[in-house]
């Protein structure tokens, strides 16, 4: 497939995807399924179901039936002309006019559901179910679902997250070279972030060097997350993007962190990052090391027949026998973020940790026997920490035939700023 090909979506991916979800219907014995998808501004690392089934604008709410073609519920009627502009274009809508609605209120949506025969159905919810890692309960308003069963008394309603984000784990060669692209697009993000990095620069202008790359790359990326310092432990957006606060100059001796989230065509790629500024500490090369030993056991165990379980702990073996710090789980899944690494409590270890609320004593595998088949994406992002010098390292990986297929080498190692 070519560069050329790649840029959209064939109406045979359509088909595979809305078949694949009703042989999940057969399999269920249920008549439809009914789909939230979250808002748009929920950023592209959403788990966005809903533009699986319509390659279209995401915060939709999309009913598939057994038979006959799917049904969409806009939020507001600048989504038609949205469709309406890229349909002149010259785009191929997977959703026709007739099959779109104005309005996705829990009227609207019981109206759709009567109208297509199904209020006294059986419906399978993709909404209720974890979304994680940030809605682990479930996405859909109380009171828009309380309406709904209050005006379909009749229908029988189930989640069916996990079965529809199992089912999707499998990406076809159209999805696959998506992903492909997408790490592309990740790789040169953060290239520029290093070629940014270097004493007196602020944080801010490292970030926009990696989001213009992003820009450049022809997508919209989702958020960075982006801390800097001599020894910084901390994970998410830097602290100036939610709050008055000047953006930290770079010193030499500074470390970055950054997980740099990039997507293309609705496939998404994470890519970890450290990036060391001068001459750093001496344990960040050891935690570099320990780290990429993690890594390196993850692509060993990751091969079709074995289980995401099988990974994570493969991945835990060389950190567990260390002496240092985990903060953060070592991997999971992508497309969709559904299967999560076990956690430990480490955090518990950081010198005034002890004024905070007591954080869980780590947590299981999620999905820890899903098997492996090819096509599966995933993130291995395995972390380790001397103290407060921390690396976390790691990127994108295939499930291959037989060899995992690193999408993100580059990044699976310690960064070094202008090199």
């Amino acid at each position: 497939m070519n560069d050329a090909e790649i840029l959209r979506f064939s109406i045979a991916e359509r088909d595979r995807r809305w078949r694949a979800a009703r042989s999940l219907l057969d399999d269920l014995g249920l008549d439809a399924l009914l789909v939230f998808g979250e808002h748009e501004d929920a950023g592209p690392a959403a788990v966005a179901y809903d533009t699986w089934f319509t390659n279209g604008r995401p915060g939709t709410t999309v009913v598939l039936p057994r038979t006959g073609d799917p049904v969409v519920l806009f939020p507001a009627p600048m989504f038609i002309m949205d469709h309406l502009e890229s349909t002149r274009r010259g785009e191929a809508p997977w959703i026709q006019p007739a099959n779109l609605r104005t309005s996705r209120t829990s009227g609207a949506l019981a109206a759709v559901l009567a109208e297509l025969g199904f209020a006294q159905g059986r419906i399978g919810v993709v909404g209720l179910g974890p979304h994680l890692p940030w809605h682990p309960e479930g996405i859909v308003p109380f009171g828009l679902w309380s309406a709904v069963l209050a005006q379909l008394p009749d229908a029988e309603f189930r989640s069916v997250d996990l079965e529809l984000g199992q089912l999707r784990m499998r990406l076809s060669d159209e999805e696959l070279a998506m992903v492909r692209r997408s790490a592309q697009i990740g790789d040169s993000m953060v290239e520029a972030m290093v070629e940014a990095a270097r004493p007196g620069v602020p944080e801010n202008h490292i970030y926009a060097a990696g989001m213009a790359a992003g820009y450049a790359g022809g997508t919209v990326p989702a958020n960075l997350h982006l801390w800097s310092g001599p020894d910084p432990v901390a994970a998410g957006l830097p602290g100036w993007g939610y709050r008055p606060e000047t953006p930290r100059v770079l010193r030499d001796g500074d470390i970055i962190y950054s997980e740099v989230f990039s997507h293309f065509g609705g496939l998404h790629t994470q890519h970890q990052v450290t990036i060391a500024v001068g001459e750093v500490h001496a344990d960040y090369a050891r935690a570099a090391s320990l780290a990429r030993s993690a890594y390196d056991a993850g692509l060993a165990a990751l091969r079709p027949g074995r289980t995401f379980g099988d990974v994570v702990d493969a991945m835990h073996e060389p950190l567990d026998a260390a002496d240092g710090s985990i903060f953060l789980i070592t991997a999971h899944s992508l497309n969709p973020g559904l299967a999560v690494g076990k956690g430990r409590s480490d955090i518990r270890r950081l010198p005034g940790a002890e004024a905070y609320p007591p954080v869980p004593d780590g947590h299981p595998t999620f999905l820890a026997d899903l098997e492996l088949v090819p096509g599966m994406t995933f993130v291995l992002e395995p972390q380790y920490a001397f103290g407060r010098h921390l690396a976390h390292l790691g990127g994108t990986v295939i499930v291959g035939q037989d060899e995992p297929v690193e999408l993100s080498p580059y990044t699976a190692r310690l960064l070094r700023a202008g090199r």
